[in-house]
Formats: structure tokens, sequence, C-alpha cells
């Protein structure tokens, strides 16, 4: 049964010790691979991903028959959710600027998309399009020219969906040599620019490995949802929160209230919809050892923990409040918006940061698949105007060709 709390944030639960394991056994696969391309990859491709003589990659036709394969209402499904992620993406891409911004000074910058994008897609414990759609679109519509997907066993909707988006790039391989591979390349997986989307540990742990010789977009680990309500239904917040534990025994489903009422009704409701939930021997372990329900005596307190928290995803049931909130990954606005709009067809990415590290960001967007770069256009008359703040800058740091390079121009 949940954890009932009275006014204290939730236990953070970090394995360092195991983080640490996870490391040790990513390393040598990351080195074998960079050794050896290919022989390695294929390696480890059969040795976890059972490819036996299957190729790493997927042919076109296959992408093509998946799609004529999949269901009906899956398919249109995924044809609403690519219309809707589109038309956020597009929104979000950042737009263009260059002007004057004092006589003479013109500043702005241009947008560039990647030249090379590789997207994760788990398809474990349960195979996920909608991460290949939460990560492509937005590359897409950024204009990344060349789309990778990796997915170990993929599903007939992840081929179908990747043929719906038009992407012919795709590898039957995961874990740790998917994303070795797509950082460092190998004979048959050119390199990539950026890896974005999530993964189990050692995905995560091949992505820390590797940042700075590839882009990532950040760490994911276990799932979150924290709900802020003073009141409300018991059966959807209980509903919303057995939606997130039943991704992973280590996600964390967290209700913070100021209703002593709401807190027990909502843990018997949990305990009422576990009894039919299918996958409920996953939800009750996350349910039991990761999750609780904290009551606080006002909801200036609840939003301090939110914020000192940093969910993945907040459920906000009070609109009021979002001008408080400094920290999540994505928020879900009042009571009729479920987490689970967001994780399929609402339009904002899925992948979100964990952790903590909200604090740092929000989740993926159109800006992760682009360069913005500064450009500045100086009139003669502009640049003398700096050049006496520039040169003695330039001195006071000791680098006298700088001054020079800038008193040589005013000079003429």
């Amino acid at each position: 049964m949940i954890k009932i709390l009275k006014n204290q944030p939730p236990p953070q639960n970090r394995d360092r010790q195991g983080a640490a394991a996870v490391a040790a056994t990513v390393i040598p696969i990351i080195e074998a691979i960079r050794r050896e391309g290919d022989p390695a990859l294929r390696r480890y491709a059969q040795q976890f991903d059972n490819l036996a003589d299957l190729p790493l990659r997927l042919t076109e036709n296959e992408l093509a028959e998946a799609a004529s394969a999949m269901p009906p209402n899956v398919r249109q499904a995924a044809e609403i959710a690519i219309r809707n992620i589109r038309q956020f993406a597009e929104a979000q891409l950042p737009r263009e600027r260059f002007e004057e911004f004092s006589p003479g000074r013109k500043l702005g910058w241009i947008v560039r998309p990647l030249e090379a994008v590789g997207c994760y897609v788990p398809s474990g414990r349960y195979p996920l399009p909608s991460t290949l759609l939460m990560t492509a679109v937005f590359a897409q519509t950024a204009g990344v020219p060349r789309i990778v997907v990796a997915s170990p066993k993929p599903s007939v909707e992840i081929l179908g969906c990747a043929h719906l988006l038009g992407i012919t790039e795709f590898y039957r391989i995961g874990g740790a040599q998917a994303i070795a591979a797509m950082a460092l390349g190998t004979e048959t997986i050119p390199r990539v620019d950026r890896i974005v989307g999530p993964g189990n540990a050692y995905v995560a742990a091949a992505k820390k490995l590797l940042a700075g010789e590839v882009g990532i977009d950040f760490l994911a680990g276990p799932t979150e949802i924290l709900i802020l309500a003073a009141g409300g239904d018991a059966k959807t917040i209980a509903a919303d929160m057995l939606a997130q534990a039943e991704h992973d025994p280590s996600a964390t489903a967290t209700l913070i209230t100021t209703s002593s009422a709401l807190a027990e009704s909502v843990s018997a409701e949990i305990e009422r919809q576990l009894e039919t939930l299918p996958t409920a021997a996953i939800a009750r372990q996350a349910i039991d050892n990761a999750s609780s329900i904290i009551v606080v005596p006002d909801m200036e307190i609840a939003v301090e923990y939110c914020n000192q928290i940093a969910p993945e995803h907040l459920s906000l049931h009070d609109p009021s409040l979002l001008p408080k909130i400094r920290n999540a990954g994505a928020i879900f606005l009042g009571a009729n918006s479920p987490e689970a709009a967001g994780d399929y067809a609402s339009g904002p990415s899925h992948v979100l940061p964990t952790g903590g590290a909200a604090r740092l960001r929000g989740g993926l967007s159109t800006a992760d698949f682009v360069k913005v770069i500064a450009i500045q256009s100086l009139t003669p008359a502009a640049l003398s105007e700096m050049a006496p703040a520039i040169a003695a800058l330039a001195r006071a740091e000791g680098l006298e060709a700088h001054a020079r390079s800038v008193e040589v121009r005013s000079a003429c």
C-alpha cells in the first residue's frame, strides 16, 4: 500500500552504487566498439538483442510492410499524434533575427539544423512507438537531413511509424551498443551529432560516458509524476498515479495535498484499481516502494516541495499556482489534462528530464535539433565608437593583438 506522509518531502532514491556497477559493464562495450566497429557491434547485438544472423539495418520494404500491418485504429491514432506533435514543434522552432541594435551595430542570429541525429526508441518491457514520434518529428521539423533510429526488437507499430514519417535508416539494435555505435560510428552506422530518447540504465550510462564525443539530450532515469491537488476526484488522481507506476518498478508517483480525506480516498482507490489492472505486478512495486502521498498544511508548502523535487511530470490541478512553479519537466494544467495525453498525442514531447534535472531544463524541443548561431556586422563608425572599450578590455587581459586588430581598423 502507498505510504501516506505528514508534511515532509518524498524521499529521493539515488542508487549510486548501482549506477557504478552499470557503468563498469558499459565501458568495455563502448571501448570494444571504438576499437573494432561493426564486429563488436554485431557481437553485442547477438548477445543482448538476440539478433542472430539478421541484418543490423531494416530495409525500406520491411518498414513499409510493417505500416501495412498496423491495425487501422493504431495507424489513424499515430497520424493524429504526428499532426499534433508537428504543429507544436513548428511553433517551438527558434526564429532568425538580424537587425540594428544601435547605429551601425547590426546583430542577430541564424538557425541551422544539426546534420545527423540518432533517436533511441525503447522496445523492452513495453515497445514505445510514441517515443519515435516524440523525437523524430521534432528533428524533422528542425530540418535535420539524416535521422537514425535504433530500437531492439522493434514492434510492428514502431516500424510502421518510422515508415509513416519517411524514416529509412532504422537499426534493430539497443542498449549501450546502440548508443556507442551512433556516437562513435561504425562501418554500417555513420556517427551522428546528437542522440536523443530515453532508455534503460545501460543506455543512460552509455550516453553519460559518451557525452562530449556526441551531443545528448539529458540522462533519463525512472519516470516520475507529482500531482498537486487541494481536492478533486480520487478515481482520476489514482488513475494518473497508476499510469505512471505501471511503467517500471522504480517509477515514482506522488500526490501532495492539503486534504487528509483526499489522501485516504486516493490510497483506497489505488488499491481498488490495482485489482483489475493488467500491469499490476509492476505498478504494485512502484506504488509500494517508490511512491507516496504527502499531506501538507497549505499549498504554499506543496509548491515549495514541488520546486525542490523538480519532477519530470507535474500535474497541477489549480492553474492559479502556475506562476509559482519554477522547476518541472512538463506541466499538465487542470484536472482534465492527464499526463497520458502528453505521452501520446497532445503535442509536446514526452522525452523529459528526470531525477531533479528539471531544475536545469525542460523537455525535448525543436531547439535541441538546431544551432542558433550569432552574427554581427559593424560599420566603421560603430567600430570606432566601441574601439576604446574593446582595446582597454583586451589589454586588461594581456591580449595586445586583440587591441591592435581593432585599432588598425579605426586608424584607416
